[in-house]
């Protein structure tokens, strides 16, 4: 297998990479990125401590990946451990201390000077402690402890596998997303939820404090200028003057600044912002079911987007890398990007909100693999299975489910601010599905301001929001009508292999082959303007092709997996997407 590396791999600064702060919308000025370099070791899971240490890990990149500067495979039968000896910046001291994690995968415990301060259960979602007494002055020690089984456990997962093939990937162990520290006073903002209302020209603006007795100063901005001050209660809203709307053709975000007082003493400054936008269902002019973007019909030309890196594994390599992906697909002339099966970093989330890019958030399946009749046949037969089979889907344990729900509920909570998501994805192709449109319902109540495709692709139950279809090779058609927008939530798949830049060229994968950038670039057009295009005054609301990039043995990217070249004509990609609308 070739050893890729993107174009950004030899500029990364080892000693605080991806150091940007990594919670955009609940931003303090009060913080220490925990970044870069670390002691690690592995040894046997039943292992008490880590020992003296293997080597020099660089948080954080997953053990597995080369920017990690290790490249090793952590099997059920091990366990990671993460040594870092710090100091409190001095714009901390006096302050009670947050201990963050933008995510550990899977199963953790953290300890601050030898001592137990709390531990984590999931890959995908963060999470943070209070370390204050537990830290002395000076240097002070951080230990993390890492169990993951990958495949051979029955977490939520995704596409990780110990031994990737075809469209699974290389597994992710331990830190791979920001370790940071920040200081709060005793009372402080613990959460925000925001919720536009753009037929009111309001802003809901819900809070959470760790004391009583705070009062609450707001302040609005557009451009540097404030346009709405106001105190307001823990469960509040703002009226927006003279309104602009979100969308991905004019992103327009206002800035939020939230003062928490006490006794009339500031306690707590944050930094937050929103888009004004709504997303709903109706029926257009004709009486068909469309998705709406701010009360008009909208239509949604999308991309799958794995999120995967040659070098940096699920870890983006640095700011600029995820700037890259999004913006060249915006610039190609798509307005969607459904991130599949996996949960990215909030900076990524961040910059789909200021540079206009519409979300489909997959949630992360688990479970044992369900098998090649019920992953392969029966879907291609068009043959029914309810999901209450718990067995059939590999979910037969009750605790696997409810840690499902937990999670799932958990990634809703922290990723709900952010303008540019309009739809949670519960499940994938029957991976790990269970109760399906019972808990599509459950999501829509959670967030009604979003769409639900409850079963993206095979084993529809008949849930909110869509009818989601997966159609690869085979001619896409339309599908009987039921009341439902009708999404093509997966086609495509159109792969060509470029030598120097493929990860295996021996085994790579595709579902239809091209020997060249022209070939490759024909079908494309064909695909869109025979089949894609005629359909859309027929009920087609949304399409997500297949894909952003290559990922180690897939090979229908536009982009190649080491992010160097694109596959196609982007000429003739602007051109065909641009006749992707109503």
């Amino acid at each position: 297998m070739a050893e890729l590396k993107t174009i950004w791999f030899d500029k990364i600064d080892r000693s605080k990479p991806l150091c940007e702060y990594p919670r955009p919308q609940l931003k303090r000025d009060c913080w220490q990125c925990l970044n870069g370099e670390y002691e690690y070791s592995v040894t046997e899971e039943k292992a008490k401590d880590m020992g003296e240490g293997d080597g020099i890990i660089i948080v954080p990149f997953a053990v597995e990946c080369s920017l990690s500067g290790v490249e090793r495979t952590i099997t059920r039968n091990q366990r990671l451990w993460y040594r870092k000896i710090f100091t409190l910046d001095s714009s901390l001291s006096d302050k009670n201390i947050i201990l963050h994690f933008g995510a550990v995968d899977w199963q953790c415990r953290v300890f601050i000077n030898n001592m137990t301060v709390g531990s984590h259960v999931g890959g995908y979602d963060a999470f943070s402690f209070d370390i204050t007494k537990y830290l002395r002055d000076g240097e002070n020690e951080l230990k993390v402890s890492v169990y993951d089984p990958t495949d051979d456990g029955w977490q939520q997962r995704g596409k990780q596998t110990k031994k990737s093939h075809g469209i699974w990937y290389t597994s992710t162990t331990g830190i791979w997303q920001t370790v940071w520290l920040e200081g709060v006073d005793k009372t402080y903002i613990k959460s925000l939820k925001l919720l536009p209302d753009i037929d009111n020209s309001r802003i809901y603006i819900k809070t959470q404090a760790s004391g009583s007795g705070v009062r609450l100063s707001a302040e609005v901005s557009l451009g540097g200028k404030a346009i709405a001050q106001k105190d307001i209660s823990a469960d509040d809203y703002i009226e927006i003057p003279q309104m602009k709307l979100w969308s991905p053709e004019e992103p327009n975000l206002y800035d939020l600044k939230l003062e928490l007082k006490v006794k009339g003493k500031i306690t707590d400054t944050v930094f937050s912002y929103f888009g004004m936008r709504k997303f709903s269902i109706d029926n257009d002019a004709q009486g068909i079911p469309r998705l709406f973007l701010n009360n008009e019909p909208y239509f949604q030309n999308g991309l799958l987007d794995q999120g995967y890196w040659c070098d940096g594994g699920m870890t983006p390599p640095c700011e600029e890398a995820m700037i890259y992906d999004i913006q060249k697909m915006k610039d190609l002339g798509f307005n969607m990007l459904r991130k599949h099966i996996k949960v990215e970093p909030s900076r990524w989330y961040y910059h789909c909100d200021r540079l206009g890019m519409l979300v489909w958030q997959d949630m992360v399946s688990g479970g044992e693999y369900i098998g090649n009749f019920l992953a392969g046949v029966l879907p291609n037969l068009n043959i029914k299975v309810k999901d209450n089979k718990y067995k059939a889907f590999s979910r037969e344990n009750p605790k696997w489910r409810e840690n499902f729900k937990q999670e799932l509920f958990r990634i809703l909570d922290m990723l709900y601010n952010h303008t540019s998501i309009c739809c949670w994805v519960p499940f994938n192709e029957g991976w790990g599905q269970f109760d399906a449109k019972e808990i599509g319902e459950k999501v829509k109540a959670f967030d009604p301001s979003r769409f639900v495709d409850h079963v993206s692709g095979w084993y529809d139950q008949g849930g909110k929001d869509f009818r989601s279809i997966h159609r690869y090779i085979l001619p896409v058609t339309m599908p009987k009508k039921d009341g439902r927008p009708f999404v093509l939530s997966e086609y495509g798949g159109y792969s060509y292999i470029i030598g120097e830049h493929v990860y295996n060229k021996s085994k790579s994968f595709g579902y239809v082959m091209y020997k060249s950038e022209e070939t490759l670039t024909a079908a494309y057009k064909k695909l869109f303007e025979k089949q894609l295009i005629p359909l859309i005054p027929k009920g087609l609301c949304a399409a997500v092709y297949t894909q952003v990039s290559d990922v180690e043995f897939e090979v229908n990217g536009i982009l190649t997996y080491d992010r160097k070249l694109v596959k196609m004509n982007e000429d003739v990609l602007r051109e065909v997407n641009a006749k992707m609308k109503y």
